[in-house]
């Protein structure tokens, strides 16, 4: 079905990407990028299914040939970290024929980016047939009107005026400047360099130490380029893609629809699935598995948990009357979801103590790896002037001789102890050589951000236990005026097939990792919160009371024909 996925990057040198590179990715082509004189080839690549070049009335028409617009992006950028290029990757509704798939691609690409002044070059990738997915391209510097390039940012001078600062452009400056407004140079105040105006330097005789003006770091961005750059025009081009495909999906005749907005944002308590990528499902088809595609498959059947319990209870919860078997049939289902809960948040708080517990072990010792091996450095450097500074002495100086021998020996020791502290570390830790402590530090930093995700998760199933021993109050309360021994007798017939099927959900979901053992711990917690343990004894006994009497009382014998 249609699902909303618009990923949004930077193609930049700082990342070591190319922007005629990524073109030739796109386009399945072969490219030379004649900035660095690296030839890409990507014809081998399958899947391309169409491609185009959009260009903005102002652009020279041979940039229709994709290579010369690229390269001509790459000649404009100078500097070895430039960005060159803004790329989204899109998915494009399944439900739309490929003819239409082109033409939603193509009103909003025009309307969007065309429109505002970009280049923009863009294909459909399809290499399967299920997974219709579009690449754009588009250049991040604004154009002028004759073609050329505009600057993406403006060497911007920080001039002063009566103890004021204020940044003024080159062109600013000239009219700035019959203001009064001077520019700041660096000049030699003794050892430090000071930025003053001329006319102060002048006076007091200080020399020029630089001929650079003082600016602000970054310059000023093109205006244009800063829109282009916000956060708001990117939430704004996300709003524009689920519109226009929604248009689509509708003109078409179909009913899905697709929702830039996040689950929070919606309202929704289903965890969103994470993107997995073609390396992890590469791995998948090669039996292999993969860790994000694992954690897909348990927030898929988590959700599908949670929408079953969601609906099984709405369902009861309408069909709830004053009448026993159907109260019982609801409490029980009530009490076999707290069970799913409870098992939830015992599986979620085992998880978490386990990698608190790790992480709380290992932490002093990186910590303390860490010292050492600054102070191994810290003694070795000491220990190398040491060894320099007794060669440089003469032999003749025997008491300085003597004092850098003891010191070095001094050192050494201090340093062959460090080293055996440092091989314990690295045992305690199963680490073979210094290279394996960065993996146990990976590890670490990964369990932190698992830590978090799963805190999410105790607050998601909290609130859910919440709710239904709220329902369940209700649904007492609603019992209040029944035969209490009645109904536990009802309940307790039903109880078994309730909680078997509870554990069968679970089971499903969690596969392999499935505890008895937590499972057991579950149900003990349930009836606790549920202080069902007095109850349901009390209520036993009072039923066997009945049935005792009930006996006792076909025993009497008779008299005049009636039961005594």
């Amino acid at each position: 079905m249609a699902i909303y996925h618009l990923e949004a990057k930077m193609v930049s040198r700082g990342a070591g990407r190319s922007a005629v590179a990524a073109s030739a990715y796109l386009s399945c082509s072969r490219m030379l990028n004649e900035y660095d004189g690296v030839q890409h080839d990507y014809t081998r690549k399958q899947g391309l299914a169409w491609q185009a070049v959009f260009l903005p009335p102002m652009a020279p028409p041979e940039w229709q040939d994709r290579e010369k617009l690229w390269n001509a992006v790459e000649e404009a950028e100078k500097t070895k970290d430039s960005r060159l290029a803004r790329e989204f990757v899109a998915a494009l509704p399944i439900e739309l024929s490929r003819h239409q798939q082109i033409e939603l691609l193509q009103n909003f690409i025009c309307e969007q980016f065309v429109a505002e002044g970009m280049c923009a070059d863009v294909a459909i990738h399809d290499t399967d047939g299920h997974n219709p997915h579009a690449h754009i391209l588009l250049t991040v510097r604004p154009l002028n009107e004759n073609g050329t390039w505009q600057y993406k940012t403006e060497k911007e001078y920080l001039c002063i005026k009566d103890s004021n600062e204020r940044g003024f452009t080159a062109a600013e400056f000239k009219s700035a400047q019959a203001e009064g407004w001077e520019k700041q140079y660096p000049y030699k105040v003794g050892k430090k360099k000071v930025y003053m105006v001329s006319s102060a330097a002048q006076a007091h005789g200080y020399v020029r130490a630089d001929k650079h003006p003082k600016s602000t770091r970054y310059g000023r961005q093109n205006p244009i380029a800063a829109r282009w750059n916000s956060e708001e025009q990117l939430l704004a081009w996300r709003e524009a893609w689920a519109t226009a495909a929604n248009r689509c999906l509708e003109l078409a005749g179909h009913a899905e629809r697709i929702d830039h907005r996040s689950h929070a944002e919606r309202g929704l308590e289903e965890r969103p699935t994470i993107h997995e990528g073609v390396a992890s499902q590469a791995l998948e088809r090669r039996g292999i598995i993969s860790d994000r595609c694992e954690l897909n498959r348990q927030i898929k059947a988590d959700n599908a948990l949670l929408r079953e319990l969601k609906s099984a209870v709405q369902k009861l919860t309408q069909a709830v009357k004053n009448t026993i078997p159907v109260l019982a049939e609801a409490m029980e289902q009530l009490r076999g979801n707290m069970l799913i809960f409870r098992y939830q948040l015992r599986y979620i708080g085992i998880g978490r103590k386990n990698m608190t517990d790790y992480m709380q072990a290992v932490r002093p010792i990186l910590e303390r790896y860490t010292k050492v091996i600054q102070e191994i450095k810290g003694k070795g450097k000491a220990r190398k002037c040491l060894f320099t500074e007794k060669k440089e002495t003469p032999l003749y100086n025997i008491p300085k001789m003597r004092d850098l021998t003891r010191r070095i020996a001094e050192l050494t020791e201090d340093l062959e102890e460090l080293k055996s502290e440092k091989q314990a570390l690295l045992a305690s830790l199963d680490c073979p050589d210094d290279a394996a402590i960065a993996i146990v530090q990976k590890k670490v930093a990964k369990m932190e951000g698992t830590i978090v995700k799963i805190e999410v998760q105790e607050t998601r199933y909290t609130a859910e236990l919440d709710e239904a021993l709220k329902q369940y109050a209700a649904l007492k309360e609603q019992a209040a005026g029944l035969d209490a021994p009645e109904l536990m007798d009802v309940r307790l017939a039903v109880r078994e097939e309730k909680e078997r099927s509870a554990i069968d959900r679970v089971r499903n979901a969690f596969g392999e990792k499935y505890d008895p053992a937590i499972m057991h711990d579950s149900k003990r917690d349930v009836t606790t919160l549920l202080g069902e343990e007095t109850e349901v004894w009390s209520v036993r006994e009072h039923l066997q009371k009945r049935r005792v009497q009930k006996v006792e009382c076909k025993n009497i014998p008779k008299k005049n024909g009636q039961e005594r």
